[in-house]
């Protein structure tokens, strides 16, 4: 089987937009990347349920949004419909509805979580329908200055819409009506810890946030009914005798809910965490190295098989196989280049 998935990047350097690759998963081999859009800063992007859609963040000038796209799904070709910008800093994070209804994206800088409607079935995107500006401060004077909302996305039943601000070490809950935004809950986490990216569990029940500043994985229970989160635990992603500098990135969780993998920039690996089925609570079990520098996003591959993880300042991905029994990763290919990676994403199989 081959399967294609696309790359956001910083557009900085040789960096020109968004990157197309193949995973040939009989030879277990990633193909060379290539362009696959001119954009700016595309640093996130999505891919809708059926295939036919990828959307992107996206900065013009001095303004940031969300850009639309057509997708061939034999081809991987990528086509602009349009895109949606207001002035000031670009979004990092971006997320689609199954239905291709709403999109919701998250601005670190503007400290916002935005929704846009979804005009029509082509994937045309409406202007902004919903902007909500949080407000507060951590412990953290110089990364929690003010709201730095890093990731925004669909609950699984989609129900609600999960946010994560580093800069107030808050998860917010929101209730997404009409293309409008109303807060149900806000959790505050352990200060200081500055939360970045989320992952839900497959059974619903339970959530992983990574930590950026404290680079710890907190543990969630999360109640469907009323889009409520308690925290039940918080693990270390590295080592406790690592000084260094490191920030937490990315976390994933395996499609049985078994594994939860966590990225560490900094320490340049992935932790690898066994998930306790009964209370959801993680027992660490080993790093591996991501074969490069700042590892700022990695993905596991639809079939479950293999990891594709992209290092931001030595440009390359890097894959492993994946023990589907262990959970543990095995490097086979860290010589793909791409400049300044950010996101990984397949397409959905």
């Amino acid at each position: 089987m081959k399967l294609k998935g696309y790359i956001g990047t910083y557009t900085k350097g040789d960096s020109e937009g968004i990157y197309a690759f193949t995973l040939d998963t009989e030879n277990g081999m990633l193909s060379k990347t290539s362009l696959a859009a001119r954009l700016e800063n595309p640093t996130y992007v999505t891919v809708s349920k059926d295939n036919r859609n990828l959307f992107a963040v996206v900065k013009e000038d001095a303004s940031g949004g969300a850009a639309a796209y057509s997708l061939d799904e034999q081809t991987g070709e990528l086509s602009l419909i349009n895109s949606k910008v207001t002035e000031g800093a670009s979004p990092c994070h971006i997320d689609v509805d199954r239905a291709k209804r709403n999109i919701v994206t998250a601005n670190y800088h503007r400290g916002t979580v935005e929704s846009y409607t979804i005009e029509n079935e082509e994937g045309s995107l409406n202007a902004t329908g919903s902007v909500i500006q949080h407000e507060g401060t951590g412990p953290d004077k110089e990364r929690q200055e003010k709201p730095h909302v890093h990731y925004s996305g669909f609950t699984p039943d989609e129900r609600y819409i999960a946010v994560v601000d580093l800069g107030t070490d808050r998860i917010v809950t929101y209730r997404l009506s009409d293309g409008k935004l109303t807060e149900v809950q806000s959790l505050n986490v352990k200060p200081g810890s500055g939360p970045r990216h989320l992952v839900f569990h497959p059974n619903g029940k339970y959530a992983y946030a990574m930590t950026e500043l404290s680079n710890e994985v907190i543990v969630l229970a999360y109640n469907r009914e009323e889009g409520s989160f308690e925290e039940l635990q918080y693990i270390s992603a590295i080592p406790n005798d690592f000084t260094e500098n490191s920030q937490g990135s990315a976390i994933r969780i395996s499609n049985d809910g078994r594994f939860v993998y966590a990225g560490n920039r900094g320490h340049d690996s992935i932790a690898l965490f066994a998930v306790n089925q009964d209370s959801g609570e993680l027992a660490f079990i080993e790093h591996t190295s991501t074969e490069g520098n700042w590892p700022r996003d990695f993905e596991i591959d639809p079939t479950g098989k293999f990891v594709v993880a992209s290092n931001q300042e030595s440009h390359n991905l890097v894959l492993f196989s994946r023990n589907e029994e262990t959970g543990k990763l095995a490097l086979l290919q860290s010589d793909i280049t791409v400049p300044y990676p950010v996101c990984v994403t397949f397409l959905n199989v």
